[in-house]
């Protein structure tokens, strides 16, 4: 399958969508703890939906399950099991952080870490990324996304100033800059790792297309290892919480929370929260020599869309004119990005075969 940049970028921009939009689909959940719908949700996500979709799509699942070498088949799992702490960990930093400043410093973490650590540590970012001009432009686009990310907190720092000093008590009560840092790279690492993982499944990939599975399918079966990873760190966490606060009993029992729709939208949220890599796997085969830039056009992405939606969501209502405007110049700088990286997959996969393997 010859790779199609544009249509890679389509897809990251699907995944970004997808992401920034599935909690809001926990918003009608009433009466639930947030150890129960998150479980419920992820039950969904991290188990139910990644297997009927890899049993629908690709061929002989179990059996490329079986024939893949345990090696890879642990460190795939490991690497979910370690995003998994990101994931946890990303609610200490806006603890200490606020939402601002910590969902900047995580995810400019998650991206610079998820993005060059898979070239670097496989010996390919020297001949492959800084030796040829496709692989410079991508980087270009990278420190582009981080430059975004970055007026992104900057933008949050703004609306934070505009607040008063009871809304900010209110907001960041906890505010500690040093120890919100530290949390913020243990976060920005360990969430990083989803990327690892899914380098780390590559004898997956190559095994389920020898069964038949078409290419743009092979994340797929991925998917299904990586995610058990992440739902084996937030069972046992859920868990405790369900120990410490006795709330296990809301699966069962009403108490005034209406069931029925409860496991509806924390199912349609686990989903929806699914298909952000459904379409990351997707786009990742259409980047060609240079897939490592997938995520950060994927961290781009839920920035640019949880951004929008936080403006649907009137979150920035009676934002001054220069928070508004630095909303603005995130969105614009982090959409070029994803043209810059898109470009340099573009440039690459025109290259010739000969210099594509210097």
């Amino acid at each position: 399958m010859n790779p199609n940049p544009v249509l890679g970028v389509v897809f990251h921009w699907l995944g970004g969508l997808a992401s920034g939009s599935f909690y809001v689909a926990f918003r009608p959940v009433k009466r639930w703890s947030w150890e129960t719908f998150w479980l419920v949700g992820g039950v969904f996500s991290w188990i139910i939906v990644p297997w009927a979709v890899a049993l629908l799509m690709t061929r002989d699942l179990a059996a490329t399950l079986q024939e893949t070498p345990l090696h890879a088949l642990f460190w795939t799992w490991f690497f979910g099991l370690l995003w998994g702490f990101g994931g946890l960990t990303f609610g200490l930093t806006m603890r200490y952080l606020g939402m601002s400043l910590g969902m900047a410093v995580a995810l400019g973490y998650t991206a610079a870490f998820g993005t060059l650590a898979p070239p670097i540590f496989s010996g390919a970012f020297v001949p492959n990324v800084l030796g040829t001009t496709s692989g410079r432009t991508i980087l270009a686009g990278i420190f582009v996304c981080l430059c975004g990310i970055a007026l992104a907190g900057a933008a949050g720092l703004s609306k934070e100033r505009e607040m008063s000093e009871e809304q900010k008590r209110v907001a960041i009560k906890e505010f500690d800059l040093k120890k919100g840092l530290v949390i913020a790279t243990f976060c920005g690492i360990m969430s990083a790792c989803f990327s690892f993982g899914l380098t780390a499944g590559d004898p997956i990939k190559a095994i389920t297309q020898q069964h038949g599975t078409p290419a743009l399918w092979q994340g797929l079966p991925v998917l299904v290892v990586v995610l058990l990873g992440g739902f084996t760190t937030n069972f046992v966490w859920c868990t405790i919480l369900h120990i410490q606060n006795r709330s296990g009993r809301e699966y069962f029992k009403s108490s005034g929370a209406p069931l029925a729709a409860n496991y509806f939208f924390s199912a349609l949220a686990g989903t929806i929260w699914y298909m952000q890599f459904f379409f990351y796997t997707m786009g990742e085969t259409q980047m060609g020599a240079f897939k490592f830039s997938s995520w950060t056009l994927h961290m781009a992405s839920i920035i640019i869309f949880s951004t929008l939606w936080g403006i649907a969501l009137h979150e920035w209502r009676g934002a001054g004119r220069r928070t508004r405007t630095l909303v603005g110049l995130s969105l614009l700088v982090l959409v070029t990005s994803t043209g810059i990286i898109g470009y340099g997959n573009f440039l690459g996969s025109n290259r010739a075969p000969a210099a594509s393997n210097r």
